[in-house]
């Protein structure tokens, strides 16, 4: 069956809730790709999430991996175009529109409000991949001591990634 007109969709919709980042659609992309569509498993979800965090570029190219697993080459520049266009037409639309409104009363209204609604979109992200990524102390452990890590120190987010992945070839591997 093809799968191209439905991957067209989720990733339009999912690209218009993306508010705050790739974290804040987290939790329906889980939804629609691995619980509806079922094109992936949410470990491969996860593990999609985390490689994209250290590949260059935005995170969110993982989504082109997605589109390629359910729709082959076609799939994947399908999902490209369906996730960023979207948003990159919506992002210009209210950049002009925002510039007219520079006057407008209820503009510091809308821009302080936008930020805490962002960040409870992460927040769900965060629980929604926490739930799937950690299964037991050991996970959990690692993730702890990331985030103590990089609320202390600047240090890239990718570094963290590529120790997560030392650890467990070192830690979880069956012997």
């Amino acid at each position: 069956m093809n799968q191209i007109p439905a991957l067209i969709r989720v990733f339009a919709y999912l690209s218009l809730l993306t508010v705050g980042g790739g974290m804040a659609v987290f939790p329906e992309m889980k939804v629609l790709t691995v619980e509806v569509h079922k094109w992936l498993t949410f470990p491969q979800l996860i593990h999609l999430y985390s490689v994209g965090q250290m590949a260059p570029g935005p995170n969110m190219m993982m989504i082109v991996s997605i589109g390629e697993w359910a729709g082959g080459m076609l799939g994947a520049g399908a999902v490209l175009i369906a996730f960023f266009g979207p948003t990159a037409l919506l992002a210009f639309i209210v950049t002009r529109a925002w510039k007219k409104l520079e006057k407008w009363p209820w503009r510091a209204s809308i821009q302080q409000e936008l930020a805490p609604a962002s960040i409870g979109l992460l927040l769900a992200g965060c629980f929604t991949m926490a739930r799937g990524a950690i299964s037991g102390v050991e996970t959990g452990a690692i993730a702890v001591g990331v985030l103590l890590i990089l609320l202390q120190y600047k240090i890239n987010p990718a570094l963290l990634v590529l120790g997560g992945a030392v650890i467990g070839v070192l830690t979880f591997i069956p012997k």
